[in-house]
């Protein structure tokens, strides 16, 4: 059997170049005649390299980096009839598709040693239009978030980053008129954003889709129709509070095995964003391709809390102060903050 490490030598403090023998040498364990590719500037130097391994029948190809990574090694083998498997090495900041195969983030020779266990999932792959995605595709102002976010600081803070900018954000957040025709139906009407979950995990948020599953064949589709500044915050809170915001009546949350998207003024841009990063313009289809890729997973490891030490500070005061805001009691402890 041949394997592939396809590895970019820059993602986490190069710790993946600085551990390559070891994680070669796990490969081999497990029964794979190894080798590796180190991605280079070239635009799509990841995809291309998975293609040409899929091509060549490889048995199997380790993505490993960021989250970025290893969306071009998806799109490099989502589109051909014959898929080799796949293990992922995380070595981004907050390593969604890693945390929700519960793959472990802190030593990457510990995520190589996952393939030692021989446990894998057939997971579901999205695709938008032509591309292909594997955690996230969604529309609207609130989905700017992710790409202003800086680099430094989501490589500093992760997880809090986003929950810091994102309130920075909210002031300028609009609605727009948007419709999206899905499997139970046909939303028309303004709405912040739309967003569809293959996992249960985006930027580092377990609660956002947290009935989500990796095999099932359908989207956790949120539409959120409030545009209001303290409504939104509101929502965050009760999402990272329990995953509570998906009965609220200012969203819409259902799953859907597929998804068009437009806006309704035809002259309106609306920026796809697929994976974090940009991918194109709506009117887009989206599709749920399922069981698609075979994909090595921690199955008998119980999953982690997305949240933990300053995180777990940050996100409780973040509750305290809309609670203040909203004069609502969202943590449950029978007492709204900041009264008496």
């Amino acid at each position: 059997m041949k394997a592939r490490l396809i590895y970019n030598p820059t993602s986490g403090k190069e710790l993946l170049k600085k551990n390559l023998a070891d994680i070669l040498n796990v490969m081999e364990q497990a029964g794979y005649e190894s080798s590796a590719y180190a991605t280079t500037p070239e635009p799509f130097s990841a995809k291309k390299e998975a293609e040409r391994c899929g091509l060549a029948d490889f048995d199997l190809i380790v993505a490993a980096g960021g989250d970025g990574t290893i969306n071009e090694v998806i799109n490099g083998i989502a589109p051909l009839e014959n898929r080799p498997k796949l293990a992922i090495i995380p070595g981004g900041t907050t390593n969604d598709f890693a945390r929700a195969l519960h793959i472990p983030r802190d030593n990457v020779v510990s995520a190589a040693e996952v393939i030692l266990k021989n446990q894998t999932i057939k997971s579901d792959i999205g695709k938008a239009n032509d591309t292909y995605f594997m955690n996230i595709g969604a529309g609207g102002y609130l989905t700017e978030l992710t790409y202003e976010v800086p680099s430094q600081l989501k490589s500093v803070f992760g997880y809090l980053a986003y929950l810091v900018k994102g309130a920075e954000m909210l002031p300028r957040v609009k609605p727009i008129d948007m419709k999206l025709e899905y499997d139970d139906g046909v939303y028309e009407g303004k709405a912040s954003m739309f967003f569809l979950g293959l996992t249960n995990s985006i930027g580092g948020f377990e609660q956002i889709a947290p009935d989500a599953q990796l095999d099932d064949g359908k989207f956790s589709l949120i539409i959120v129709k409030t545009a209001n500044v303290i409504e939104i915050m509101h929502l965050v809170a009760m999402m990272i509070n329990g995953g509570k915001h998906i009965n609220d009546n200012r969203l819409i949350y259902t799953k859907t095995s597929k998804l068009y998207a437009e806006p309704k003024d035809k002259d309106f841009r609306m920026m796809i964003n697929l994976d974090g990063e940009y991918g194109g313009d709506a009117p887009m289809t989206f599709e749920n391709l399922k069981q698609h890729i075979e994909i090595f997973a921690n199955l008998d490891d119980i999953p982690d809390s997305a949240v933990s030490g300053d995180m777990e500070e940050a996100t409780d005061q973040f509750v305290k102060e809309v609670e203040q805001l909203t004069n609502e009691d969202i943590d449950g402890d029978g007492q709204v903050s900041g009264n008496d």
